[in-house]
């Protein structure tokens, strides 16, 4: 069985061994953050720090010590001078480095962990960029592109089996963790999205808050029609990695939509752009499936912050396309 080092190796291009280089430093982060939830519960590594990240949410033990290894491991490869993470509030740019490195990771690395206190999945989401700007401050140029200029993204789920999903523009390819050897093998080649799914997943809780078109749509999916498939079937674990990965595998979406104006809440979304939207976009797009703020295509997107939050439609291009429909009202 081929193993993640062995399609690295594949790979052909100009970046081939850089862009490997960072995801296997990926990759062996993943094994350690994985080896670290195990063991979690026994060596007090549960529950929060006291502290707030820039997001304004509770920071986990995992989450501050996730981040560390997976900063650890980047700086390892000499191929990253700078970094976002969803745990550190500023860029992390080192001038020092950047004679000798071409590339930016924005990362979360721990997804989903206010499921971490109750065993549940969590993940490690990575975007990778290509440095593209010159001169003193071009640290906020390199972050700041659309999510269609990476070069590479991925996550990792750690759940009864430890698996990363990957795509370096040339398809998407899942890998999974074989403990005996310490290294990921491929186990599914070429994924591709149904075209329509069954199911649908969305944060229900939220349902006071959702636009009406999110209403609609949902609504239109719980109804009862035989001819069309429906009513979908219902699942949300908390973590985008999880919903996300189900929904790859076995097509339907996943929704997480602004809250509507007059809410009382905010109406700009929830998920950040460069390290939860984008890479899980790139994925889906390069299995066959669509990645939508139900009004514009994610990848198109140009951020305006490192953590600027957006609203996500992602799943089957079926599915998605008519989710925007009832978005734009195009649907009753």
């Amino acid at each position: 069985m081929t193993t993640l080092a062995e399609h690295l190796a594949e790979r052909r291009g100009a970046d081939a061994s850089a862009v490997g280089a960072l995801v296997t430093a990926m990759a062996a982060a993943g094994i350690d953050i994985a080896d670290e939830l195990a063991r979690a519960a026994l060596i007090g590594q549960l529950g929060t720090t006291g502290g707030v990240n820039v997001q304004g949410e509770k920071v986990k033990k995992l989450d501050v010590w996730a981040n560390d290894v997976v900063v650890a491991a980047l700086d390892a490869t000499g191929r990253t001078c700078t970094l976002v993470s969803e745990e550190m509030e500023d860029i992390r740019h080192s001038h020092e480095r950047c004679a000798d490195s071409g590339f930016v990771v924005c990362f979360d690395p721990v997804d989903g962990s206010s499921n971490l206190d109750v065993n549940g999945i969590v993940g490690t989401i990575f975007s990778i960029l290509k440095r593209r700007g010159d001169g003193a401050e071009h640290a906020r140029t390199d972050v700041l592109q659309p999510g269609a200029t990476q070069v590479a993204a991925g996550y990792i789920m750690y759940g009864p089996s430890t698996v990363l999903v990957l795509t370096t523009g040339d398809g998407v390819h899942g890998f999974s963790l074989d403990r005996g050897r310490g290294a990921f093998v491929r186990t599914h080649a070429n994924l591709q999205i149904p075209a329509r799914g069954k199911t649908y997943s969305i944060n229900d809780g939220n349902f006071a808050r959702w636009p009406d078109g999110v209403r609609r749509f949902v609504e239109h999916v719980r109804t009862v029609d035989a001819a069309t498939g429906r009513p979908y079937t219902a699942r949300y674990a908390g973590s985008l990695v999880m919903d996300v990965h189900r929904t790859l595998l076995e097509g339907g979406i996943y929704l997480y939509p602004e809250d509507a104006a007059g809410s009382g809440k905010q109406s700009t979304g929830k998920l950040r752009l460069m390290y939860e939207c984008s890479p899980m976009g790139m994925i889906i797009e390069q299995a066959g499936g669509a990645a939508s703020t139900g009004r514009v295509r994610v990848l198109d997107l140009v951020p305006t912050a490192p953590h600027q939050r957006v609203p996500l439609l992602i799943g089957s291009p079926e599915d998605v396309r008519l989710a925007e429909e009832f978005y734009a009202a195009r649907r009753a």
